[in-house]
């Protein structure tokens, strides 16, 4: 059986490190940034979003030019089934059917090439950002800063929003004149 002595003591003990656990989390400083506001509003970013739009336009115009292609010969064979002889009917078919394989292994190789684009382009932008958002965590003297766009996170004050702090900054370290190699 526990005496009053100790059980005052226990209490006592456990309200110190109830209250030390509260000034640890209010001690906590924190900030938040949005890597996709980042991406959209920084010069690099801006870049790095066209050079993918623009690859996506490339591919997708070689497709739309195998999707015609494949048409015209479907239309040919389709206005001309009645005087092409069966072997040229056969020949035309066979000519759609391979375009239409290279269209598949062409839309294959432009999404695997897009996604290795994006990968590699998002990874050294997140790698040119990393110093950028560490410096403006020690400037401000923060603990923590979460990602909204990974995070999850259903609410936060917005003060808390470094976002466009990330992107001066960034942009600053783009426009800065680079070092001279001796």
């Amino acid at each position: 059986m526990i005496t009053h002595t100790r059980r005052i003591a226990l209490i006592a003990a456990a309200a110190v490190g109830l209250a030390g656990l509260a000034l640890a989390q209010e001690a906590t400083k924190m900030g938040m940034v949005n890597s996709q506001a980042v991406l959209e509003k920084s010069a690099e970013g801006k870049k790095a979003l066209a050079q993918l739009t623009a690859a996506d336009k490339k591919y997708t115009d070689d497709i739309t030019r195998m999707d015609d292609q494949i048409k015209q010969l479907q239309n040919r064979l389709t206005t001309q089934r009645l005087t092409l002889t069966p072997e040229a009917a056969a020949g035309l078919q066979a000519d759609i059917q391979k375009k239409q394989t290279d269209r598949q292994r062409a839309v294959e190789d432009a999404s695997r090439s897009m996604q290795g684009l994006q990968a590699s382009t998002l990874s050294r932008i997140q790698a040119e950002l990393m110093p950028v958002i560490e410096q403006v965590r020690i400037d401000k003297g923060l603990d923590l800063i979460f990602d909204l766009t990974r995070s999850g996170t259903v609410y936060f004050n917005p003060t808390l929003d470094l976002t466009d702090e990330v992107v001066r900054r960034y942009d600053a370290t783009k426009t800065a004149a680079p070092p001279v190699k001796k």
